[in-house]
C-alpha cells in the first residue's frame, strides 16, 4: 500500500492540498523518526555509555521537544502556524548536519534541546501539536476522527520503514555506521520543510474553520473559559502521568535494551520495529471505526489498558523471540488511543481554544516524559527489565483514572450530553 493510498482523500476540495502536504510532511518525519530511534539506541550502546548517561541523552531529546512546544503554545497563532512548522523542519535538518559533522557526542545533547529530534518511531511534540490543529481546520467535523486515524497510520507506517532502513545499514558496511549514519535525517527534514512551505493561509488561526460554516474568531488574547480550562488541565495531568510512564520505555531505550539484554543486531531490531510499525498502522486504521462505534473515550481506555499488561510482561521475557512477540502484542493495541485522543481533545474545546488545548496537553506529556528515561537508567540497577514493569503499572493507573474522571464529561459538539453515551449514539459525528 503506497503512502498516497494510506492518506486517501478527505475534506473539501479547497483544503485537499493542505491536507496532503501535512500528511506527506508527516510521512517524511516518520521516516526520520523511525530511523533515528534505532540508530540512536544502537549507537549509544556501541559507545559503551553507562545507564545514567543513556538516560541523560534520551531525556535531553524529550526535554528539547517540551521547550519547543512552549514556543508553539506562545507564538504559533500569532507568528503563524506555517512559519513555526517550517522552522521546525529547518531546525531538524540543521540538527542532522551537526550530528554528521561533529565528533563530540555531548553535542547530541545540545542539538536535542532544539526539540527537532525524536527518540521514538511515533514522535510527538511541537510538530504534532501544530498538525493537530491544522488538520482540524482542514476537514469537516464528520471526517475528523478518520482523518486523525489516517494521520496516525501514515506516521506509524513510515516510522516502521525508517526503522527497517536503519536495520539494513549493517548490510551496507562499516562506512554507514557512526556519525555518517545520521545523514538521511537531513534530506527527509528538507522534504518536510518543502511541504510546510507550500501550505496555504487556510491552516492559520484566523482562517475559515470547516467544522463550522463561519469564520473562526480572530486571535484571542483571553484564556479559555473557566470550565474548559479546568477540564483541559485535568486532562493534561492525566496525560502527564501516561507520558511519564511511557518515558521509561521510549523506542530508543527499547533498541538499547534489546541490544544490551539479548545482543540483538541492528538488523534484528529494525525488523522487530518494522513488525511493530505494521501492527500499529493497522490498529490506527481500525481505531477510527471503533471510536465511531463505541465512543472515543471507551476506545481510548479499553484498548490501552490491556496493552500495558503486555508492556509490563516484557520485563520477564527470557529470550529475544519472546520479547519480540510481547512487543508486537502490545503494539497491536497501544496506539489505538492516539487518533481517538486527538479527536477527543479537539471535540472537547471550541475552535478558538484548540491551539492552546493541543499545546497544553502536549506540553504536559513532554514535560513529564524526560524524567522517565533518567529514572529508567537508574532502575536498571535493580534489573535491566525494571523500566518495562514500572511503565506498564503507571500507564495502567492512567487508563483507570481517565475512565473514572471523564466518562460523564460532556462534549460541546454533542450538545452537552455525557461523552460515553453520546459517542455511542452519534457515531461519526465526533
Amino acid at each position: 500500500m503506497g503512502l498516497r493510498a494510506v492518506i486517501g482523500a478527505h475534506g473539501r476540495s479547497g483544503h485537499d492540498g493542505d491536507l496532503h502536504r501535512i500528511l506527506f510532511a508527516r510521512g517524511a518525519r516518520g521516516l526520520a523518526s523511525g530511523y533515528f530511534a534505532v540508530v540512536l539506541g544502537v549507537e549509544l550502546h556501541h559507545q559503551g555509555l553507562p545507564g545514567i548517561e543513556v538516560g541523560l541523552v534520551l531525556g535531553a531529546v524529550l526535554g528539547g521537544a517540551a521547550f519547543a512546544l512552549l514556543g508553539v503554545r506562545r507564538f504559533a497563532d500569532g507568528a503563524g502556524r506555517r512559519r513555526c512548522y517550517l522552522a521546525g523542519y529547518l531546525a531538524q535538518s540543521t540538527a542532522g548536519l551537526v550530528l554528521v559533522l561533529s565528533p563530540w557526542w555531548w553535542l547530541l545533547v545540545v542539538v536535542s534541546l532544539t526539540g527537532a529530534l525524536s527518540g521514538e518511531i511515533i514522535d510527538s511534540g511541537p510538530f504534532g501539536a501544530l498538525e493537530q490543529v491544522m488538520l482540524t481546520t482542514a476537514v469537516t467535523e464528520e471526517r475528523r476522527l478518520r482523518t486523525f486515524s489516517r494521520y496516525g497510520a501514515v506516521g506509524t507506517a513510515t516510522g516502521a520503514l525508517g526503522a527497517l532502513g536503519a536495520g539494513l545499514l549493517q548490510l551496507v558496511g562499516p562506512g554507514a555506521t557512526g556519525r555518517s549514519s545520521f545523514l538521511p535525517i537531513i534530506p527527509l527534514a528538507l522534504f518536510g520543510a518543502a511541504c510546510a512551505w507550500g501550505l496555504s493561509a487556510r491552516v492559520e488561526h484566523a482562517a475559515i474553520d470547516v467544522t463550522s460554516a463561519s469564520p473562526a474568531p480572530a486571535i484571542a488574547k483571553r484564556p479559555a473559559g473557566g470550565e474548559t480550562r479546568r477540564i483541559v488541565h485535568r486532562l493534561s495531568a492525566l496525560f502527564a502521568l501516561d507520558s511519564f510512564g511511557a518515558g521509561f520505555t521510549v523506542q530508543a531505550f527499547v533498541a538499547y535494551w534489546l541490544a544490551a539484554r539479548f545482543e540483538a543486531s541492528t538488523l534484528s531490531i529494525g525488523m522487530i520495529f518494522l513488525g511493530i510499525g505494521v501492527l500499529q498502522t493497522a490498529s490506527m486504521m481500525v481505531a477510527g471505526r471503533l471510536g465511531e462505534r463505541f465512543g472515543l473515550l471507551s476506545t481510548m481506555v479499553f484498548t490501552h489498558l490491556p496493552s500495558n499488561g503486555f508492556l509490563a510482561a516484557i520485563a520477564f521475557a527470557p529470550t529475544l523471540p519472546v520479547a519480540a512477540v510481547l512487543l508486537c502484542l502490545r503494539a497491536s493495541l497501544s496506539q489505538m488511543d492516539v487518533p481517538t485522543r486527538n479527536a477527543y481533545v479537539m471535540a472537547l474545546v471550541p475552535a478558538r481554544d484548540r491551539t492552546e488545548a493541543a499545546s497544553t496537553t502536549g506540553l504536559a506529556r513532554l514535560l513529564a516524559r524526560p524524567l522517565g528515561p533518567l529514572l529508567a537508567g537508574a532502575a536498571q540497577g535493580l534489573t535491566l527489565g525494571a523500566p518495562f514493569l514500572i511503565s506498564g503499572a503507571l500507564k495502567g493507573i492512567y487508563d483507570v483514572s481517565l475512565w473514572l474522571w471523564f466518562r460523564r464529561v460532556p462534549l460541546p459538539e454533542d450538545d452537552g450530553r455525557p461523552a460515553v453515551p453520546a459517542m455511542r449514539a452519534k457515531g461519526a459525528s465526533t
